[in-house]
């Protein structure tokens, strides 16, 4: 009978794995997240703010979750070419951001590598689109989605999860460029 009952669990289990791995295929092969705000600044006031990324240390939602991290800056004062290295907790990880395109006033792009805690490579990009006395600025990742990551989301939001960094992010934003 405990031989029946541990084929039955097992195979219960080897079914189990399978739904998952199933529900994993159906996944998209590329990720994207993206959340916007309007602030109530001109896209020449918030450009800077996204550009120079010594200025993010003050409203990136990441900096708060790792105030000991460390961080390094290099490449250029700001825009294309500047990045930014960091290496901190389990919460924020490790890897490195580089500015590959900036288009004042409206886009900046980055190249997000992450090393920890799993090694990925994003497309990163803000655009700021006026809209009369305010800006629409937009915050955007999209990034391959290997298989291990399609079984990820098969039990986490990774939309839910990366957004909401995102919506703390532009609010932090807002307040600084509405100063």
């Amino acid at each position: 009978m405990l031989k029946t009952i541990a084929i039955g669990g097992a195979g219960l289990l080897v079914v189990a794995v399978v739904i998952i791995l199933i529900m994993a295929a159906t996944k998209p092969d590329v990720f994207r997240v993206q959340r916007s705000a309007s602030i109530k600044a001109a896209p020449e006031k918030i450009f800077p703010l996204i550009n120079d990324l010594h200025a993010n240390l003050d409203w990136s939602p990441y900096e708060k979750k790792d105030p000991a991290m460390k961080r390094a800056h290099g490449g250029a004062q700001s825009g294309k070419g500047a990045f930014y290295e960091w290496d901190g907790n389990k919460e924020v990880g490790s890897g490195r951001l580089t500015i590959t395109e900036s288009v004042a006033p409206s886009r900046v792009t980055m190249a997000l590598d992450m090393t920890r805690p799993f090694e990925c490579h994003n497309i990163v990009e803000y655009t700021l689109v006026p809209q009369g006395d305010a800006t629409l600025v937009t915050w955007a990742m999209q990034g391959p989605a290997p298989f291990i990551a399609k079984v990820m989301q098969v039990f986490f939001d990774m939309d839910k999860m990366v957004g909401r960094d995102f919506e703390a992010g532009l609010t932090s934003l807002k307040a600084i460029a509405e100063r």
